[in-house]
């Protein structure tokens, strides 16, 4: 079984999360972070993942700090489960629409973290949730998972649809990219070793 558990605990979030690569979109989620929690979800349901996160943050604050040391959580358990890499596809791509939306995730589980995030959200906000922080969790997600990752939101005009079109299509993305190719021997890199 490819998952693991992580469990973080700052001065300003205790965080346990549990991830399981080869799930069912099965989720159990609470961040204090309802726009989070709702990403999250999508995440999980469009990349066949089981995913338990129990965040709590000081969101009196602002939501920054749970939101990062989400992504933080995130990535080190996607690391952790996927162990030595034998046999995965290695990389992924996918586009979502999302009404007039349209965003594109590439990954690549490369053991070399690089972010590349090409969107400009028309709204600081969605709700209550500042949208500079998707940048913030995509960044923490990539470095700790050590993939590169790229996002691209080709068009878009409502907020919501391009971050969700976004979360949507890194679940797609990262479904395929760590899925098993039975025709890989070993790890797909000509170094041996990813």
């Amino acid at each position: 079984m490819r998952k693991a558990s992580i469990d973080r605990k700052t001065n300003e979030t205790n965080i346990s999360l549990a991830l399981q690569i080869d799930g069912e979109g099965i989720s159990e989620i609470s961040t204090g972070v309802p726009f989070m929690t709702h990403m999250l979800d999508l995440f999980t349901k469009h990349g066949h993942f089981n995913l338990n996160v129990d965040a709590k943050g000081d969101t009196e604050v602002d939501d920054h700090h749970t939101t990062e040391d989400i992504g933080i959580c995130l990535g080190h358990a996607l690391k952790e489960a996927l162990g030595d890499k034998k046999g995965i596809k290695r990389y992924g791509n996918a586009f979502v629409p999302m009404d007039e939306a349209l965003a594109q995730v590439v990954v690549d589980l490369s053991n070399r973290p690089h972010l590349e995030f090409r969107a400009e959200f028309p709204s600081q906000k969605v709700g209550t949730f500042d949208t500079e922080l998707v940048h913030e969790f995509f960044w923490k997600l990539a470095l700790e998972a050590r993939m590169n990752l790229h996002v691209i939101v080709h068009y878009g005009s409502n907020t919501h649809h391009m971050i969700e079109a976004v979360f949507k299509a890194l679940g797609r993305a990262l479904d395929e990219a760590t899925s098993i190719d039975p025709r890989v021997k070993g790890v797909p890199s000509t170094k041996g070793m990813l």
